[in-house]
């Protein structure tokens, strides 16, 4: 597992905070490599025949398999953990983050500019109902909330918190979602040289800076709806000496002007967002691209094609993590959703691309943790020509 890479703005933790964060991801690890695992052993062995006693057949599909697992007390109990070890983490994060909160604030405001960035917000701007109506992933506060003036404790508590949920197969910097696709263009796309590139949906800059170093010539942009992690993320990228220009805003209408990106990418932003948001965001992507231009979006492993197993376990978050889009957003024909908002169904490419993090990633072969990160080192990536 790798160790998190420290930086200008990095949360820091004391002993006891360390300890308390160490054991959460210890406890995560554990959940995922001798828990979990016995999920499949339990349907296999009593969900599955029951169903199939009941039914005459076996589940077809991961909701009839959740209706089965549900019933049984083991799964119950990996649930019941998994969600525990959540907001255990959540904690464990937000004491040493909220005990150093002015300290983070004052270091953003010194880091700003220093790599040549920008930061600008919009005070005025609304916040999505579905950011506002759960804290999403459980986070306290979700992205978007303020608790003092200036806040980046979203931005903070998150950078922190990923890295733990993750149980670092994400990398040091937490990037590996945007390390593959960029990955995947230098292989594929080596001909194609962007001067202007949009992340939607960056939160801290994770996927953001692989971009940036992919692409040395390009100006890149970021938005989010957040001001608390764009305020985190403009640090964090000043304070790893990137050049990023930040701007709140909604991915499905921005204030760009049409044709005026060569590549928009994203990174797991579909699930955070409506079904109608998604169509919309897709729509904004093709306005903003200009003839030419590319779309590059990376997401979780869809359910189709999976075992109903599986998919099963993959659809934990759409119950329990607070993440009600979930479900949806992997049973997307995106062919057709793309076809719909104007791109040529010729030029769409879905596909699963491997982890950057390559031989580090078939870690995650033996981590069944359910949800964001259950993947066996590959990412979905669904982009587009214009």
């Amino acid at each position: 597992m790798s160790t998190q890479t420290q930086h200008g703005i990095l949360p820091q933790a004391n002993h006891d905070e360390l300890a308390r964060q160490e054991f959460v991801r210890s406890f995560k690890i554990h959940l995922a490599s001798r828990v979990s695992p016995g999920n499949r052993a339990i349907y296999d062995t009593r969900a599955e025949p029951e169903f199939e006693k009941e039914h005459g057949r076996k589940p077809k599909d991961h909701r009839e398999v959740g209706k089965a697992m549900a019933r049984q007390p083991y799964y119950q109990m990996w649930s019941s953990l998994q969600r525990t070890s959540q907001e255990m983490m959540w904690d464990a994060v937000s004491s040493a983050v909220d005990r150093q909160r002015d300290e983070l604030i004052d270091g953003a405001r010194a880091l700003s500019g220093k790599a040549g960035g920008s930061l600008t917000l919009d005070p005025s701007l609304e916040i999505p109902r579905y950011h506002k109506a759960v804290d999403i992933h459980c986070m306290p506060g979700g992205y978007h909330t303020d608790f003092a003036e200036d806040d980046v404790t979203a931005g903070a508590t998150y950078d922190r918190a990923v890295h733990i949920y993750a149980m670092g197969r994400l990398g040091e910097l937490n990037d590996d979602m945007g390390q593959t696709p960029v990955l995947w263009m230098k292989n594929e796309q080596a001909a194609f040289q962007p001067r202007r590139i949009l992340d939607m949906g960056c939160t801290v800059g994770h996927s953001t800076m692989p971009w940036v170093d992919a692409y040395p010539d390009a100006e890149v942009h970021a938005i989010d709806v957040g001001a608390p992690v764009l305020r985190y993320a403009h640090a964090r990228a000043e304070a790893l000496g990137k050049k990023v220009h930040f701007s709140q805003q909604n991915a499905e209408r921005t204030n760009f002007e049409d044709e005026s990106f060569d590549l928009i990418v994203s990174h797991i932003l579909f699930h955070e967002t409506s079904s109608q948001a998604l169509r919309n965001i897709l729509e904004e992507c093709h306005r903003l691209l200009k003839p030419g231009g590319m779309m590059v979006h990376v997401e979780a492993k869809p359910y189709e094609g999976m075992h109903p197993y599986d998919a099963f376990m993959l659809d934990w978050d759409t119950f329990n993590n607070n993440e009600p889009f979930w479900r949806a957003s992997h049973s997307v024909d995106y062919n057709r959703l793309a076809e719909s908002v104007g791109f040529d169904g010729d030029k769409v490419i879905t596909k699963m691309v491997p982890s950057a993090l390559g031989e580090k990633a078939k870690a995650r072969t033996t981590l069944h943790q359910g949800g964001d990160f259950a993947g066996s080192g590959e990412w979905f990536l669904f982009a587009a020509t214009k």
